[in-house]
């Protein structure tokens, strides 16, 4: 069985593959641009002490994200045992 979270719910060190984006059109168009497109491997890297921003690994380029923009991408959640997606 698969886990869908939303981006904004991954700790530093945990990856998922975009599954889907939920946002405004201007929003959704800049978060393609940036190579979020579904299939696509993110990885968490760095959280701010607030919490608020986070910086994740995306296509080989470090994109920092507001919570509230990263909880509108929603990711299958990559399985710590295999490095592939969850069954």
């Amino acid at each position: 069985m698969r886990e869908i979270i939303d981006m904004a719910a991954l700790d530093v060190g945990q990856s998922g593959y975009v599954t889907q984006l939920s946002a405004r059109p201007a929003m959704e168009r800049r978060l393609m641009d940036l190579g979020l497109v579904r299939g696509t491997r993110v990885t968490c890297m760095v959280k701010s002490p607030a919490g608020d921003l986070r910086a994740y690994l995306i296509r080989g380029a470090l994109i920092a994200l507001r919570r509230a923009d990263a909880a509108g991408i929603q990711l299958e959640r990559e399985c710590p045992a295999t490095g592939g997606a969850a069954p």
